[in-house]
């Protein structure tokens, strides 16, 4: 049958960690989508914070958007799928996370949102420069988060992230938020943080969707990644892949390890398996 979608998360997977898309990348998708296949980006980010060199991927229509949390088709402007997170069980999150000392932020539509005094020592949490660049651009600093969320009369948020200094607290953190709030998702895409979805909300139920959406059987699909957000997505596919800079939970998942984000790994597995 052959692989008839690929889907790939974006940072420290299809970007290098300078947020850069590599040529051979570029070239390797794009003779994919010459022979049909399907270009699906599935990230925790939101539309507006794909790179241009993203959006600019031929035929570059569908998305799995917010860890799974939405369902995109960019050529219509159309969400065909979402499971939020209600800002009722935000606030709860929130009232923990001021109660173990984590910072934190939400994404309300397109734009996420971050107290000031956080954003304006980014800092202190955020020691890669890189990221902090891509978190800035994608950020509004509000004098409150919670007052500002009851202004706007959010009812729901796409995701939420906690961010950590002390990476053991954030480690039993990892186990303690699903006990603590079972109704939630939660997982990581960064080395100090924690990303909050709704329990449905994850890139394997966004994969599923979108194949169910397109009439693909997810056999015939192919998933990269690296981190703890993309385990779901690595076991549904019919080749789930991960990069040698990936998490070793999710190299235990995966059915074939590329090269790392830097080598440009996400190439060298589609010529392995589709474009040979």
């Amino acid at each position: 049958m052959g692989v008839k979608l690929i889907a790939f998360d974006l940072d420290y997977t299809l970007l290098d960690s300078n947020k850069d898309l590599s040529a051979d990348n570029i070239a390797a998708l794009t003779r994919a989508a010459e022979m049909g296949v399907q270009i699906v980006p599935a990230t925790g980010r939101v539309f507006a914070g794909l790179p241009e060199s993203v959006r600019s991927l031929p035929t570059l229509r569908w998305c799995i958007l917010g860890n799974g949390a939405r369902i995109y088709d960019a050529q219509n402007d159309e969400v065909i799928a979402s499971a939020q997170v209600s800002v009722e069980d935000a606030f709860r999150v929130y009232d923990f996370a001021d109660s173990i000392g984590a910072y934190y932020d939400c994404y309300l539509a397109e734009r996420g949102y971050m107290n000031r005094e956080w954003y304006d020592k980014l800092e202190t949490f955020i020691t890669d420069a890189a990221t902090r660049k891509h978190i800035r651009s994608l950020r509004s600093p509000v004098d409150d988060l919670r007052a500002f969320l009851k202004e706007k009369g959010a009812g729901s948020l796409l995701k939420l992230q906690l961010y950590f200094t002390d990476m053991d607290l954030r480690r039993r953190m990892l186990e303690e938020l699903p006990r603590r709030f079972p109704e939630l998702g939660f997982t990581s895409s960064l080395p100090m943080n924690i990303e909050v979805n709704d329990l449905k909300a994850n890139k394997g139920e966004g994969l599923r969707t979108l194949c169910a959406r397109l009439g693909i059987d997810i056999a015939d699909t192919m998933a990269f990644g690296d981190g703890l957000n993309d385990i779901e997505m690595i076991k549904a596919a019919g080749i789930g892949v991960s990069m040698a800079n990936g998490d070793e939970k999710l190299k235990a998942a995966a059915d074939y390890i590329t090269d790392s984000c830097e080598e440009s790994g996400v190439a060298r597995a589609i010529e392995r398996f589709v474009l040979n």
